[in-house]
């Protein structure tokens, strides 16, 4: 037990000696240090940021509902022109424009159909939207819990890698081996951490984002359900 601060100076002496591996500092220096670990880690860290650009272009208010669209859907239903608002509805894909447009062609292809009908599909295809949303940020939360475990798991083949050394009668290179199992254990309990962090940090933020997304949502479309029975009122008064 006496040699445990000979051994940390092993290790530290292992990662800042330039003479050892690639250049010390270098991502390559890293991923060869970490051991075989490292590279799901890294391909973990490429998703991790590939996603986070993704989300931040197409998880935003504008994919829901847009202004442009309110106007153009509260204009043909308070005429009660449901084809005219089928047809516009097809020319935009934000969330609100996909809900309406199949309650109002549910509404089209059953006109015995009730308000609390239409209202009830309204609900299911809102509902689906926004599992939809949910679902895709999983991934984040998925990475962030997956990345630590394999950190861990490269820290215990780390210290396995220097018992096995212990184990072994070879007192001359013993100190440089043994440096070398902690200090894969070491960067590859970091590199799992950051990226675990990383991803948790991402995935908290999004999911904020989504629940601001899904609650315009419902207020978008139960502003537009409120015009649906004005819209049957027309519609009974011209017949």
């Amino acid at each position: 037990m006496t040699t445990s601060p000979t051994l940390l100076s092993q290790a530290a002496h292992f990662f800042l000696d330039p003479n050892h591996g690639a250049p010390t500092g270098s991502i390559l220096d890293v991923v060869v240090r970490g051991g075989w670990v490292m590279l799901p880690l890294l391909f973990l860290s490429m998703i991790t940021l590939a996603l986070i650009l993704v989300y931040l272009v197409t998880l935003r208010g504008g994919s829901v509902v847009s202004l442009k669209y309110m106007r153009m859907a509260e204009t043909l239903l308070r005429k009660g022109d449901l084809l005219g608002f089928l047809s516009a509805s097809n020319h935009h894909t934000e969330s609100v424009a996909l809900i309406m447009n199949r309650t109002i062609d549910f509404i089209t292809r059953n006109p015995q159909a009730t308000l609390a009908q239409a209202r009830e599909i309204a609900q299911t295809e809102g509902t689906r939207e926004a599992n939809n949303f949910l679902q895709k940020i999983l991934w984040l939360s998925d990475i962030a819990t997956i990345s630590p475990m394999l950190g861990l798991l490269g820290t215990v083949f780390g210290m396995i890698r220097s018992f096995n050394v212990m184990a072994n009668d070879v007192a001359a290179s013993r100190p440089m081996l043994l440096a070398g199992g902690v200090g894969q254990a070491l960067i590859a309990t970091a590199a799992g951490l950051v990226i675990g962090i990383l991803a948790m940090a991402a995935y908290a933020f999004f999911r904020s984002r989504v629940h601001c997304m899904i609650a315009d949502m419902e207020s978008a479309t139960t502003q537009l359900l409120t015009l649906l029975p004005k819209t049957e009122e027309k519609k009974c008064t011209q017949e």
